[in-house]
């Protein structure tokens, strides 16, 4: 086992090698760039300053020793792959760079945006496995009947609809009409004034609409995949020699069945995991004003803040690389027959 982990983690470089290469290499073509964008917002500022009666000299270009100095400023003196081998010493030391409009360091920029993608995360990955495991099994156990076949349908229509429209009709129904919930942030302003049962009501109370946006369609697969994974273990010969034996029905399913048709599903509970975190929550984010990792790399993508994206494209593959590793792990844990050799 620890001669393939230790292949497992020698094929991580190469990959994590690419991902960045194709990336920085594309940031290259794309138009408007740091400096570009630096002065743009300078011309824009220059124009503000004749409206109040300075003179406007935002037309008349940028002198090339200035231009120069702007460049050094963002590191683009240096060739293309100087700057990329550059990139992959500070990430060998785990030095993520420093943001160019922030001027942080973006180490220190996700560790602040991270507690709102815990959040959503975590609450979106516990109740959608609560909910879809047992639905899966109850669905499982009454094949056919019209509780599967009504619940089949709640849980695809749920699928079909994207979390942002569900989560624009509960924003415009539950906090705008009703005013039930609060229209955006996740805590109160007065939280730091708030006892601790209050603080725990007012964080559950912001938080209930963008999770029940991200829940509705994330636990659907599981569901349907719970369901066939029973009704495929029921089906077996060892199920039939075990109700032969005299077992009840309750200890073929959750003695016999369980362990085997959960595999498929646990083998899955890393990857699900940190997907909770970094995936598919940007326009949840945006949606309810929440300012989590979702929405700092699509503003990083934006305002072409590119150690920011980077960065947090270096620090997300390789915790991808690094799950899908613990995933492979779990079938051997899972299911003794798997073996690396």
């Amino acid at each position: 086992m620890w001669s393939y982990i230790f292949k497992r983690l020698l094929l991580m470089i190469p990959t994590l090698l690419g991902v960045l290469l194709v990336t920085f290499t594309v940031i290259q073509f794309v138009p408007g760039g740091p400096v570009e964008q630096y002065l743009a917002e300078a011309r824009a500022a220059t124009r503000g300053g004749a409206e109040g009666g300075s003179v406007y000299r935002g037309d008349s270009g940028v002198d090339a020793k200035r231009l120069e100095e702007i460049k050094a400023l963002y590191g683009f003196d240096k060739p293309a792959h100087v700057r990329f081998i550059e990139m992959l010493g500070r990430f060998a030391r785990l030095d993520l760079g420093t943001s160019f409009m922030q001027n942080k360091s973006v180490g220190d920029l996700i560790l602040e945006k991270l507690p709102v993608s815990i959040s959503l995360g975590m609450w979106t990955f516990l109740i959608s496995y609560a909910v879809a495991v047992p639905l899966g099994v109850a669905k499982a156990v009454r094949a056919g009947s019209r509780f599967d076949l009504v619940t089949t349908i709640i849980v695809l229509v749920g699928y079909a609809i994207p979390g942002f429209v569900l989560g624009l009709f509960l924003l415009v129904v539950f906090g705008g009409q009703l005013q039930w919930f609060p229209l955006r942030g996740l805590t109160s302003a007065n939280w730091d004034e708030l006892t601790l049962w209050a603080k725990v009501t007012d964080y559950l109370w912001h938080i209930a609409l963008p999770v029940t946006a991200m829940v509705l369609g994330s636990f659907a697969v599981t569901a349907m995949l719970t369901k066939n994974s029973f009704l495929e273990e029921i089906r077996k010969q060892y199920v039939i020699t075990a109700r032969a034996k005299g077992l009840t029905e309750r200890q073929v399913l959750w003695k016999h069945v369980f362990r085997n048709a959960l595999i498929p599903i646990v083998t899955g509970f890393p990857a699900a995991f940190v997907g909770a975190f970094f995936a598919g929550s940007l326009l949840i984010e945006t949606l309810f004003s929440l300012d989590g990792l979702g929405y700092l790399s699509y503003e990083s993508v934006i305002r072409r803040d590119y150690p920011v994206v980077m960065g947090s494209l270096f620090l997300f593959t390789v915790i991808g690389l690094v799950t899908k590793l613990v995933s492979d792990l779990c079938y051997v844990w899972v299911d003794p027959r798997v073996k690396f050799d």
